[in-house]
């Protein structure tokens, strides 16, 4: 018996949209964010899935996201389990500037090795190999076991904790990963085995 997994990015936040970056700084979602997270919970809810279990990070506008999802779905009084590990990467001394006076400051080329490298981080903050570091144990130890066990399980985090979950679940390189947009409010549907592999990716 196959576990569903469901992984969605946090509708766009007050500083995606002021083009800053955010890390672990707390905006909360825009108008359009909330609009993306109620368009997911309606598109879950129309192809019938029943999370079992659900996870979200330590920052508001994921939570916020998953609460709206829940809404539209119409599910109440469940437990949600929020956790550190699933945060977005820490962009350090980046976080709160715009990404075009970072570029004045540090130069193009050196924001660019920031933002899509897997190995080298921003002063003061996470690469994504640093950010799969701290995601993937957690979800091999808690998030796995409920998918091989048949569960259905819905994450509400962040652009790069997805990609290293997205990575890891199927099998690509360092620069696949960083060529894979997950954009914001948008879902992604896997089938895993109980083996712990993927079976299939499944279009909403």
């Amino acid at each position: 018996m196959s576990g569903t997994l469901i992984l969605v990015r946090h509708g766009q936040s007050e500083w995606n949209l002021k083009n800053l970056f955010t890390g672990w700084r707390n905006p909360n979602l825009t108008e359009q964010g909330e609009g993306e997270a109620r368009a997911t919970g309606k598109a879950l809810k129309a192809g019938k899935f029943a999370p079992d279990l659900f996870y979200t990070s330590a920052l508001r506008r994921a939570q916020h996201t998953l609460d709206l999802i829940l809404e539209e779905m119409g599910i109440l009084n469940v437990t949600i389990t929020r956790n550190v590990a699933l945060n977005e990467r820490d962009y350090g001394d980046l976080s709160g500037l715009n990404k075009d006076d970072a570029r004045a400051k540090w130069g193009e080329e050196q924001v660019l090795i920031w933002r899509r490298s897997f190995d080298v981080p921003p002063p003061g903050g996470e690469s994504l190999k640093d950010t799969a570091a701290r995601t993937l144990p957690y979800y091999e130890a808690e998030i796995l076991p409920q998918l091989k066990a048949g569960k259905t399980v819905l994450i509400a985090a962040h652009g790069n904790s997805l990609r290293a979950l997205v990575m890891a679940i199927e099998g690509l390189t360092p620069d696949e990963i960083l060529a894979r947009e997950i954009g914001t409010g948008e879902p992604t549907v896997y089938k895993i085995g109980p083996d712990g592999k993927l079976v299939e990716r499944v279009t909403l």
